[in-house]
């Protein structure tokens, strides 16, 4: 049976939504239309998919595992696309994608001088796409900010940064020159915790068990106007919080927090000399 791409689509919004009537206004079809094509997806997985009462929609056992397994293929897809039209093109384009702090002119410049010919584009990602825009096929390489999920990745480590800790200027710890992680245990972190084990690790709302559920923030100006009203506290690497300036809010030196790491991931089986030249590239000259 071949699967086709479009109910995958369609079963990935509801699953998303976990409505669908939500779901078709995001598809921008028709609610029985859209529960059509669910329908005729579980009657060819032989599966039911969702399980659908007056509570609401949920995922069952198949349907969750179609979803795991429905993300990457459906970003394959996608970034199979994204190639046969640039090679269409000649080929000619070569995308960087970065996350916010990272300067890449040098990088860029070197790039664009050895292959005048060549389109090179700069792509901004954040903590929740940066992955994503290599799997998809939007980017060829990524600077990223790690963590991250290396699954079918290449990792090619570039530099470390001190992290800092982002505080309202009203906090009780505004005015101090330095901190340690045990000083900020009583605040609520605007981040997954996992991504700061130090703080992870001394927090009392992780303790307790009283940790209130994160909102969901798209960007560093969101985190950074949340940090201001006294929601929470963030931390970002140096280069971000000096590059994301903004009244109420100040940076603090925490003496024991571990520093962020910057790598350049690629795609494993996007092995071209490209790709290898600008990793070259990278290293050589980053951080600036």
């Amino acid at each position: 049976m071949d699967v086709d791409l479009r109910k995958l689509r369609y079963f990935v919004a509801v699953a998303d939504e976990l409505h669908f009537g939500r779901a078709a206004d995001r598809l921008h079809i028709a609610q029985p239309v859209l529960s059509r094509q669910i329908r005729a997806l579980e009657d060819e997985l032989r599966a039911p998919l969702f399980d659908r009462d007056r509570r609401g929609t949920t995922l069952t056992p198949a349907g969750q595992q179609l979803l795991d397994d429905a993300r990457p293929l459906l970003m394959s897809a996608d970034a199979l696309t994204r190639r046969v039209r640039a090679a269409a093109d000649g080929g000619a384009t070569f995308t960087i994608g970065f996350m916010p702090g990272i300067t890449l002119t040098s990088v860029v410049q070197a790039l664009r001088a050895k292959h005048p010919d060549l389109s090179a584009r700069l792509l901004r990602t954040g903590w929740d796409n940066q992955v994503e825009v290599l799997h998809d096929g939007r980017a060829d390489v990524s600077i990223v900010r790690l963590p991250i999920d290396q699954t079918g990745l290449e990792l090619h480590p570039l530099f470390t940064e001190p992290r800092v800790a982002m505080v309202a200027t009203n906090h009780p710890l505004a005015d101090q020159e330095s901190v340690c992680v045990a000083d900020l245990a009583n605040d609520h972190l605007l981040q997954d915790p996992d991504a700061v084990p130090e703080w992870r690790d001394v927090a009392v709302e992780i303790r307790t068990g009283s940790r209130p559920a994160v909102p969901a923030i798209h960007s560093v100006e969101e985190k950074l106007e949340l940090v201001a009203d006294g929601t929470g506290i963030a931390i970002l690497p140096a280069s971000t919080a000096g590059f994301y300036t903004r009244r109420g809010v100040v940076a603090l030196a925490v003496d024991d927090l571990g520093p962020n790491r910057v790598a350049l991931a690629c795609p494993i089986e996007r092995h071209t000399p490209l790709v290898y030249e600008f990793i070259e590239t990278a290293q050589a000259l980053l951080p600036e």
